[in-house]
C-alpha cells in the first residue's frame, strides 16, 4: 500500500511540472521600421534621373513617371531588382502626386503642371497610364476653374481627392481648394476649403481621414518660393465633410519643409525628404504621424536627402527613388533606397 501511494504521489508531482523540453517557444519579434535604417537598393539598369516626378506601385512593380522635361516611364521589378524602360510620356508632366487605386492596373495623374519655371500652367487633362498595355490615354478634363498642380491627391472608396495646389506655377496662385472626382461617373465635386492654402506637398488617407501635412505657399513674384513653409497639419473627415487642424505644437510637422513624399503604412502617415529655404541640401528627414495620439515620431533619415519625387509601400517596406539632391532643380537623382526591405 505504501508503495502504491508513493507512486500516485510521484505521478501527481510530474503533472505539476513543465519539462524544459516542452517549454513554449519564443520567437523574436521582427524589428519595426522605427528601428531600421534606410538602405540603398542594388539594381540592374537605371532609370532616367529626374525630379518633380511620381513614384508609384501597381501590380507588384514600381513606376517612375513624369518629371521636368518629357520623360519615359521607368519600371522597376522588385522580384529581379531590375529597371526597364516604358513608353514616353504624352507631354511634359511635372509636380503631381500620381495614384494607382487598389486593384486597378492604371496610374492616374490628376492635377499637374507643365512648361518651364516659373509660370508653369496647369494641365487641363486627366492622364492615365495603363500598366498592362503600356499605353497613355486621357480620362476627361479638370473643370477650368479648378485646374492646378503641385497638389496633394489621394484615393478612397471610389473617389480621388485633390487638395491645395498652384494655379499659376511657382509664380503664385496657391489655393486651399479641396475637390473629389468620381472616375466611374466622371463627376467633379467641389468640397469645403482647407483651413489654409498649401502646395508642394502630398496627401494621404488614414482610415476615413484625409491628412494634409507639409508644403508651402510658393510665390516667385515676391521672391518667396522656398521660405513660406507650413507647420500646421489639416485633417478632412471624409464622412462628416469637415476640416480640423491638429493642436500645436505636438501636431505640427516637426521639420517644416515642402517638396515632400507621403505614404501611409500600418496606420501611420510618413513624410519623407523635402526642401526649404533653411538649407541647400534636400532634407533627409523622415517623420511619422500617429493620428491616434496626434503626435509625430522621428525615424531614421534617408540615406540620400531628396525632394520632388514620391514614395511607396511594398511588402511592409517603404521605397523612394529619384528626386533632386539640392533644393530647387539639381542635381537630379536616379537612386533607389528602402526602409525595411532586404536590398539585393
Amino acid at each position: 500500500m505504501k508503495n502504491a501511494l508513493w507512486f500516485v504521489s510521484f505521478v501527481a508531482s510530474l503533472g505539476c511540472r513543465t519539462p524544459a523540453a516542452v517549454s513554449p517557444r519564443t520567437t523574436a519579434a521582427a524589428p519595426s521600421l522605427h528601428e531600421l535604417k534606410w538602405t540603398p537598393v542594388v539594381v540592374s539598369g537605371a532609370p532616367q534621373a529626374r525630379h518633380e516626378c511620381a513614384f508609384v506601385e501597381s501590380g507588384g512593380r514600381f513606376y517612375l513617371l513624369g518629371g521636368r522635361r518629357e520623360q519615359p516611364v521607368n519600371i522597376f521589378d522588385p522580384a529581379t531588382s531590375t529597371w526597364t524602360e516604358g513608353p514616353a510620356a504624352p507631354m511634359e508632366l511635372h509636380h503631381f502626386q500620381a495614384v494607382s487605386p487598389p486593384g486597378d492596373h492604371r496610374i492616374w495623374i490628376i492635377g499637374a503642371l507643365t512648361g518651364n519655371y516659373p509660370d508653369e500652367p496647369p494641365v487641363p487633362q486627366i492622364y492615365v497610364y495603363d500598366t498592362k498595355s503600356n499605353v497613355w490615354s486621357t480620362a476627361g478634363e479638370i473643370p477650368a476653374a479648378r485646374r492646378r498642380g503641385a497638389a496633394g491627391v489621394s484615393y478612397h472608396d471610389g473617389k480621388f481627392y485633390l487638395a491645395g495646389g498652384l494655379t499659376e506655377g511657382h509664380s503664385g496662385g496657391f489655393v486651399p481648394w479641396l475637390d473629389s472626382y468620381d472616375p466611374a461617373t466622371q463627376t467633379w465635386t467641389i468640397l469645403p476649403d482647407a483651413p489654409r492654402p498649401r502646395d508642394h506637398f502630398q496627401a494621404g488617407i488614414v482610415g476615413e481621414t484625409l491628412v494634409l501635412a507639409g508644403g508651402r505657399t510658393s510665390s516667385a513674384r515676391t521672391n518667396e518660393v522656398l521660405t513660406l513653409t507650413i507647420a500646421e497639419v489639416d485633417l478632412y473627415d471624409i464622412q462628416k465633410g469637415t476640416f480640423t487642424t491638429l493642436p500645436a505644437p505636438a501636431g505640427n510637422l516637426p521639420t517644416r519643409r515642402a517638396g515632400t513624399s507621403t505614404v501611409v503604412h500600418d496606420g501611420l502617415l510618413y513624410v519623407l525628404g523635402g526642401e526649404s529655404g533653411e538649407q541647400k541640401p534636400a532634407h533627409n528627414h523622415v517623420e511619422a504621424l500617429d493620428l491616434k495620439t496626434g503626435a509625430w515620431k522621428i525615424l531614421s533619415p534617408l540615406h540620400t536627402g531628396r525632394h520632388g519625387t514620391g514614395a511607396l509601400v511594398w511588402r511592409g517596406a517603404i521605397y523612394t527613388a529619384a528626386g533632386s539632391a539640392n533644393r530647387g532643380g539639381g542635381p537630379e537623382l536616379s537612386s533607389l533606397e528602402a526602409l525595411g526591405a532586404n536590398p539585393r
